[in-house]
């Protein structure tokens, strides 16, 4: 992703229905989990996801690999290490959690990243992951912000278990609007980071917000979420 798209992503997300949201559910799972102890951040960008992290007790580590997003993260004030996913500077074992939300799909050997996150966790240990959902969504969207590919379940399961994770859970997100964001991304000419006119941000939030308690999560939506652990 380019330095000018990081710096959109990080101004709009405290304020953006969809990463709001996704924030809320992160909150979710670690509310699921024993008591709080060490994490690793992967793909950290500007630490939107380190300070939920933070702010249920974790001792969070936060890695980026773009200079600029690793330098916003650092200036909120995070631990921050700039590595790549598929070598993580980080000793065998250390880490109770790792979280890779839309980290994989940037990486054409996604399978050591998850190779790489086995690794760092503790036997026992939690990966929360996400990723884009249906190469019937690729657009000009995907190609802005640097995808390689979209996930089905299977592919997303495959190679969570070729990297040594048991698959606990996976779910789907944004599956109320998925047919809106289809019809948008047809017409789509780049990303679609940018700042959301209030009134529309505030309706896209009650929308999103309602999946919580819909019975939605095994329909297609345009997100993959999962939960696995280290044997």
């Amino acid at each position: 992703m380019e330095a000018t798209e990081l710096r959109t992503l990080v101004e709009v997300e405290d304020r953006h229905w969809w990463y709001a949201e996704r924030r809320s559910l992160l909150g979710k799972e670690l509310r699921r989990l024993p008591a709080p102890g060490r994490a690793l951040d992967i793909g950290a960008a500007g630490g939107g996801n380190t300070r939920v992290l933070l702010g249920h007790g974790w001792q969070p580590l936060a890695l980026e690999f773009a200079p600029t997003a690793a330098q916003i993260a650092r200036e909120r004030g995070l631990d921050v290490l700039r590595a790549d996913a598929r070598e993580l500077p980080v000793r065998t074992g250390s880490m109770d959690l790792v979280t890779a939300f839309d980290i994989l799909e940037h990486i054409e050997e996604d399978y050591l990243a998850a190779a790489e996150i086995t690794r760092v966790l503790r036997p026992g240990g939690t990966a929360l992951i996400a990723v884009p959902a249906d190469m019937a969504l690729w657009s000009a969207h995907d190609t802005a912000v640097g995808h390689v590919r979209r996930y089905t379940r299977q592919t997303l399961a495959d190679v969570i278990v070729k990297g040594g994770l048991v698959v606990e859970e996976m779910w789907s997100w944004n599956v109320l609007l998925r047919p809106v964001v289809s019809l948008r991304r047809k017409s789509s000419s780049g990303s679609d980071l940018g700042k959301v006119n209030p009134l529309v941000n505030t309706s896209l939030k009650a929308i999103i917000t309602a999946e919580r308690y819909l019975p939605v999560k095994s329909l297609p939506g345009v997100s993959l979420f999962l939960r696995a652990r280290r044997p």
